[in-house]
């Protein structure tokens, strides 16, 4: 329903006309067998090391809050720290 809006919205307002192309409702037609190949590619090539997200799109706002926690969550993960400095550098003055 969301995509037939979207749709015609462009249909709609000249200036949204080059989002369209007549090959979107031949391919709207195949949503189901789509979203079936979506979730084989998911399953088949998902792994711990490198897990997909599913992320809702319907509200821009809210994608990018959960596209960002997903990465503070990772980053957090890693528990990642500075290297230990030299031993001495505090004894070092820049002259010249």
């Amino acid at each position: 329903e969301a995509q037939k809006e979207r749709f015609q919205a462009r249909l709609d307002a000249s200036q949204k006309h080059w989002k369209f192309r007549a090959g979107d409702l031949e391919d709207r037609e195949l949503w189901d067998e789509f979203q079936k190949a979506y979730e084989t590619a998911i399953s088949e090539t998902a792994a711990p090391h490198a897990p997909w997200y599913v992320i809702p799109a319907d509200r821009k706002w809210y994608r990018s809050l959960v596209i960002t926690q997903i990465l503070i969550n990772h980053l957090e993960s890693l528990d990642m720290s500075f290297p230990e400095a030299e031993e001495g550098l505090d004894q070092i003055v820049i002259t010249g």
